[in-house]
């Protein structure tokens, strides 16, 4: 079992920036690729960016690449995601999530364990 729970959001100016963490629970941590989803109103949620259990390989989805940096420390269970340039459309709920194979990182279904999200919310 792993259990996630991010933080960092918040209500910030377009063009600003924030840093979103997600702690997680369990001893397997490291043995996880982790990705960044985010679902605003009305619509599904969608892939926003993911990275390898070691942190050596990285994905983003096309409306976030060049802005946004995800990352993690093993050592402490905690996976990162920088978002700089924020936009009105990046408002949504993020939420982190772990899966052990991530054969598909993009794939909402390939997450076994999902957080419980956090609102960001940028004002034009």
């Amino acid at each position: 079992q792993v259990q996630l729970v991010e933080s960092g959001g918040g209500l910030v100016q377009a063009g600003g920036s924030l840093r979103l963490s997600c702690v997680a629970s369990g001893r397997t941590f490291s043995s996880y690729g982790m990705g960044w989803f985010r679902q605003a109103p009305g619509k599904e949620r969608e892939f926003v960016a993911g990275i390898s259990w070691s942190g050596g390989s990285t994905y983003y989805a096309d409306s976030v690449k060049g802005r946004f940096t995800i990352s993690r420390d093993n050592a402490v269970n905690t996976v990162y995601l920088q978002m700089n340039s924020l936009k009105s459309e990046d408002t949504a709920i993020y939420y982190c999530a772990a899966d052990l194979t991530w054969a598909v990182p993009a794939k909402l279904a390939e997450y076994d364990y999902w957080g419980q999200g956090t609102q960001v919310t940028v004002s034009s």
